[in-house]
């Protein structure tokens, strides 16, 4: 599948959800995957990317970020509070949000560095004990700390479970952010991005679908 035609479907997930053309941001998940192919994807004037790791984002974004204008640098993938302030120079959203510690990190660093990515919290929302995220009985509480810290929360993300339907998480994603007022929604992948946009998402991540599959280091 190529961007073109993701593209394609995700305007026609809009248009079936009655969603205004464009409203659903496509993020290019480019974590272990050559430069070249990141490179082409550029090429094709797209601009929103996700990593998974701080480390393989610092070596390859700020030398992209000189070549193309407008990148908008998404980090997806959990955030180690000792890597946070790396984190904050460099990308221009984090969706992993998911503890007090971290959260209380990224308010002292945006204090010291006048500015703050855009963030979104990770709701574990199948509660697996093997998954990061806040559990959805805690979210509400967790919104609410982090907004008294005065941290730019936009938007809730998830990432389902694999063997149970997407769209049952999607659904409840839309319903806590909805109650705290919030309009991001950082849920649907390759296999489900359709049914993430016909229950609200705002953000979508794709990777292998654009790039071809990972190659791992």
């Amino acid at each position: 599948m190529t961007l073109r035609e993701i593209s394609s479907l995700m305007a026609q997930a809009e248009t079936a959800a009655g969603r205004a053309a464009g409203s659903v941001t496509l993020i290019a998940v480019s974590k272990v995957q050559p430069n070249e192919r990141v490179k082409a994807v550029l090429d094709e004037g797209h601009r929103t990317f996700g990593e998974n790791k701080v480390q393989e984002a610092a070596g390859k974004w700020p030398e992209f970020k000189q070549q193309f204008a407008g990148v908008d640098l998404h980090l997806i993938g959990p955030l180690q509070s000792n890597k946070t302030r790396a984190a904050m120079e460099l990308f221009d959203a984090i969706h992993t949000v998911d503890r007090p510690k971290l959260a209380k990190s990224i308010a002292r660093l945006a204090q010291e560095m006048g500015h703050c990515p855009e963030l979104f919290i990770q709701v574990n929302t199948g509660e697996e004990e093997q998954k990061a995220g806040v559990l959805p009985a805690e979210t509400d509480a967790f919104i609410t700390e982090c907004q008294s810290m005065d941290l730019p929360v936009t938007g809730l993300m998830c990432i389902p479970p694999v063997n149970e339907e997407p769209a049952l998480h999607f659904a409840l994603l839309a319903k806590i952010a909805a109650r705290n007022g919030l309009r991001g929604l950082s849920m649907g992948m390759s296999s489900d991005f359709e049914r993430a946009i016909a229950l609200g998402a705002t953000h979508i991540r794709v990777g292998s679908a654009i790039f071809g599959q990972r190659v791992p280091a």
